[in-house]
């Protein structure tokens, strides 16, 4: 069995001796634990975007054809949309859980009034059945509507499988994650690249329970980001002190 090898430095006149096995265990939990630090510093910033956006949920914008497709500056603000609901050509967002349950979100294509352009409306969550087979009933009640709502990101997965975003075929048409590039190629025109979320009080709706408020403060993602910093210091110290108590033995 071979013997393991030890390395030495210097950091001043202090002479450090440690195994290089140790050396590399060290240095590998020191880049986890920057990382896990830099991830919460991140999602921090995120957070405060979102709240930051969340606030501007007050400005009210009327969309049209002359509304810029630009999701990071519109996101979370009221709109108002005229136009003509396309039922016919409907897509389900699979696998959506609410209150523990599977099913869908129900996504509509509304042709703004006046314009060649189409915004998809999420209309809200319905149960899916026991047989997948088995699709919900979808159908819209009026095509012509003076609709309000918020504009959000489609929904989102953590991790993307490959073809998820290839919808089915036919109709109502179902997809497990939004591409909306993808969608308007099946659908044969132009889509806006972000939904709007159909307010509670509209009609030709079903469960609306719109996200409003971050799970997790800015602040608490902060002070994580301090705790994760903080180990690494503890474990730079303790590595050093390990490897000087050796030598000075």
């Amino acid at each position: 069995m071979s013997e393991t090898k030890i390395i030495q430095y210097k950091i001043g006149k202090q002479t450090f001796e440690v195994s290089l096995f140790l050396l590399i265990i060290y240095l590998l939990t020191l880049v986890l634990l920057l990382n896990l630090g830099l991830w919460q510093l991140r999602r921090s910033t995120e957070k405060q975007l979102f709240l930051q956006q969340q606030q501007q949920s007050n400005t009210v914008i009327h969309l049209g054809s002359d509304t810029d497709d630009k999701l990071n500056t519109l996101r979370y603000k009221s709109v108002i949309a005229e136009g003509d609901y396309r039922p016919e050509k409907q897509f389900l967002i699979d696998n959506q859980i609410f209150q523990g349950k599977a099913g869908y979100f129900i996504l509509t294509p509304l042709r703004l009034k006046n314009s060649q352009k189409t915004v998809l409306v999420n209309r809200g969550w319905l149960p899916r059945h026991a047989d997948r087979a088995i699709l919900p009933e979808i159908s819209v009640s009026k095509t012509s509507v003076k609709i309000t709502g918020r504009i959000n990101a489609f929904p989102s997965v953590g991790l993307k499988l490959k073809g998820a975003e290839i919808p089915t075929k036919g109709w109502p048409s179902v997809v497990q994650v939004v591409e909306s590039a993808v969608l308007s190629q099946k659908l044969g025109y132009d889509l806006f690249s972000f939904q709007i979320e159909l307010n509670p009080s509209e009609n030709n709706g079903y469960g609306r329970h719109w996200r409003t408020q971050t799970l997790m403060l800015p602040e608490k993602h902060t002070a994580y980001a301090i705790q994760w910093f903080g180990l690494a210091l503890t474990l730079t110290f303790l590595f050093f002190w390990h490897s000087r108590k050796k030598t000075d033995s």
